[in-house]
């Protein structure tokens, strides 16, 4: 309808409008009139566009190579400068989307593309927006989706994943074991200042283990405990038989004596 004169501009859009080949002016969204002929226009939306930026091989700084795919969010914020400036500007913010991605990524180690990402995506974002700005578009987003790892890489970072929490679980065992022996330590000393505590202490696992009914325990520490109370009985009735060896001999308790002619 712009060849006869009249075209509709939609809320999202903006009119360029070309006269006789030469800028006239942008027409804002609503019914608008025309030279028929003379006038031509075109149509430039105003929505943000998402863009796929397909996956590419790219090496890392450390040699790995990698597949890296992402996605870029641009909108046109100038509709003079997207047609004037360039001839397809979705097409060119592709190719050097693709570009920059490649060239940050592989400026990076690989440890920081897996972990850093957003730092990646801040830095593409702003150079796509630098180089993008004369063409009248704003690139509002980037975000690296996809990156494949190739599979001895994948199986290397399981194998040091797996190292990492044994590591970590030696460590733990390790605390335990020095904080236990602190603990014991200190029950040691509490036992040996308080005997009948240790006698407690084997009741209490005398009735842990004969909760379960199922086996025959021998425990032998009140044994041990009864032979050397008898060892100290002996040795208190020990001296006191001594003298009553020494006085056998005449009747009346007096020592015999030995008559010489």
């Amino acid at each position: 309808m712009s060849s006869l004169g009249v075209a509709v501009v939609r809320q999202y859009e903006r009119g360029v409008v070309f006269r006789l080949g030469r800028l006239r002016n942008v027409r804002e969204p609503g019914i608008r009139l025309m030279i028929p002929l003379a006038d031509r226009m075109v149509k430039v939306t105003l929505r943000t566009v998402t863009m796929p930026i397909a996956s590419q091989q790219v090496i890392t700084q450390d040699n790995v190579s990698i597949g890296v795919a992402g996605v870029a969010y641009f909108r046109r914020v100038d509709p003079v400068k997207s047609i004037i400036e360039i001839e397809d500007v979705s097409s060119a913010v592709a190719q050097i989307a693709q570009t920059t991605v490649r060239n940050v990524v592989g400026r990076s180690l690989l440890d920081q593309v897996l972990t850093d990402t957003e730092t990646l995506n801040k830095r593409i974002r702003e150079i796509l927006d630098e180089l993008t700005k004369p063409w009248g578009v704003d690139v509002l987003l980037v975000e690296l989706k996809d990156i494949e790892l190739p599979n001895t890489m994948q199986r290397a970072m399981a194998r040091q994943a797996e190292a990492e929490r044994e590591k970590r679980a030696k460590i733990i065992a390790a605390e335990g074991e020095a904080l236990s022996a602190d603990r014991l330590a200190d029950a040691a000393d509490v036992i040996a200042n308080h005997p009948v505590a240790l006698q407690l202490r084997n009741l209490q696992i005398l009735a842990d283990v004969a909760a379960e009914k199922n086996s025959t325990i021998v425990f032998p520490a009140q044994f041990l405990e009864s032979v050397r109370a008898i060892g100290r009985f002996v040795e208190r009735e020990a001296p006191a038989e001594a003298p009553e060896t020494h006085s056998q001999g005449i009747p009346g308790g007096k020592p015999a004596t030995s008559s010489r002619k």
